[in-house]
């Protein structure tokens, strides 16, 4: 459901969340915390400065930054700056009296309805609020699991 690039920009801004300066963040520096590729972070950190979810510092000491607090970030804000907005196809209009739907597209309209708000119900401080863990219970490794060492090395 989430792609790839949604979950490393959700990762990118709960480093950000979590290491809480306020301070513009080094995309190199953020990239090897996430360990993953430079190129395909920077990409996603435009993307997210163009959505203004974070501010762009240029400059020796430059990098990006939380432009909002934690609590003014949505799922949904993150999800739509890197997948575009959340729309669905039906077969007929499924909101519009009169106009009878197939029951698989009324049936994904309600999916799609419910993702959108749950998407925007949870924000980054939400998630910020419920540290990760390096694995599940049953040793499944988490996906966020990235970000544990950072819930770990703030909690010292």
């Amino acid at each position: 459901m989430l792609t790839q690039t949604s979950e490393l920009a959700i990762q990118a801004l709960l480093v950000l969340g979590l290491e809480g300066s306020g301070e513009p963040t080094p995309p190199r520096y953020l990239a090897e915390r996430l360990d993953c590729s430079p190129s395909y972070l920077a990409k996603i950190l435009g993307m997210l400065v163009k959505a203004r979810l974070l501010r762009s510092y240029r400059g020796a000491k430059g990098g990006v930054a939380l432009a909002r607090p934690a609590a003014e970030i949505t799922l949904l804000r993150v999800v739509e700056a890197c997948q575009g907005m959340l729309t669905a196809s039906y077969c007929r209009p499924v909101d519009v009296p009169g106009y009878p739907v197939c029951a698989f597209h009324e049936a994904m309209a309600d999916v799609h309805q419910a993702t959108v708000a749950a998407l925007d119900r949870w924000t980054l401080a939400d998630l910020l609020a419920r540290p990760s863990s390096p694995a599940t219970g049953d040793g499944v490794p988490c996906k966020m699991h990235r970000l544990a060492a950072i819930t770990v090395a703030g909690a010292s």
